[in-house]
């Protein structure tokens, strides 16, 4: 019992010591009188779910460092949130509070750079001549952001020579459309010599080369090719360089004029220049008031509306 009352003593003497007299005091009147004690909460209040928000976009839209979403939100009126604050936001979501630094993706590459970035490939096309079959090769230039198309004169012999002009032909179309050129990427095909890269260069275009191994990179261009064969060339047998040539514009004709594109809103990479007009009623739209227009003995198609 003396054991106990020592403890005792020495406990009481203990929370005494932490807490002010004046404040077990008040706790006894508030106990006394039924009150029941709530810790009042310090700090800093938490962080607006709007501002955490806003927080998150900036970072997932941008790849912005905090010091630079910091300035944001500052230009934004958001004054109450400090460095900290944000990068703590950051790495509570799975972002590395550092800016994105380096060269980034090809994919990220190609959709800053699409207004000014061409591609171009070599298309091979199996001919009839009068000495055999032989291959006949173009080179195929597409600028990604509107989807048209430059595509050289065909021949049986893609030497240096033939390049090297094609890459000064090329340049002189880019200034005749007035299409903004910067970057030219290809692949890692030895036809595509040093002295294309050198004229390309001397027009003012930066050369992009296709990493080893990855034929993704100039997918544009390859699916054109792709389109070119699947739609045109691979329902003729072609005669000759001048049969070649001839397939070849009328489908350019047709896909720069007449074909939807998917990859720029089912929109034409060279629109027709109309008056505006008053949208037509859908509900009057018969089948007498739409018109076909076909080349290449019908196998290739375009639709329509006839004037009134």
């Amino acid at each position: 019992m003396v054991r106990f009352a020592a403890k005792l003593g020495r406990a009481l003497n203990e929370i005494v010591t932490i807490v002010h007299p004046d404040t077990l005091r008040r706790w006894i009147r508030e106990r006394r009188r039924g009150r029941k004690y709530v810790p009042t909460k310090r700090g800093r209040r938490p962080t607006a779910e709007s501002i955490r928000r806003i927080i998150l976009k900036l970072a997932r839209e941008t790849g912005w460092g905090y010091t630079r979403i910091l300035g944001e939100l500052k230009k934004l009126g958001i004054q109450s949130v400090s460095r900290n604050t944000v990068k703590k936001i950051l790495r509570g979501n799975g972002y590395d509070p550092g800016p994105k630094r380096g060269l980034g993706t090809w994919d990220e590459f190609i959709t800053i750079h699409a207004t000014t970035l061409w591609q171009c490939d070599f298309l091979c096309k199996r001919s009839l001549t009068p000495k055999g079959f032989r291959d006949l090769f173009v080179i195929v230039f597409l600028h990604v952001g509107s989807r048209r198309v430059y595509v050289t004169p065909a021949t049986a012999h893609p030497n240096e020579a033939w390049v090297q002009e094609q890459a000064s032909d090329f340049l002189k179309h880019v200034k005749k459309t007035k299409l903004p050129a910067e970057y030219l990427m290809h692949d890692r095909d030895t036809k595509f010599t040093a002295s294309f890269d050198k004229a390309i260069r001397e027009g003012g275009l930066k050369i992009k080369k296709a990493a080893y191994r990855s034929p993704n990179t100039c997918a544009f261009v390859e699916r054109f090719i792709q389109t070119l064969g699947q739609e045109c060339l691979d329902y003729f047998v072609c005669f000759g360089r001048r049969h070649l040539n001839y397939l070849i514009s009328q489908f350019i004709e047709h896909y720069h004029e007449e074909r939807p594109h998917q990859g720029i809103d089912n929109n034409l990479p060279v629109p027709k220049q109309r008056r505006r007009r008053k949208p037509p009623d859908e509900s009057t739209i018969s089948i007498a008031s739409i018109g076909c227009k076909s080349r290449l003995g019908g196998l290739l198609k375009h639709y329509h509306r006839k004037a009134a």
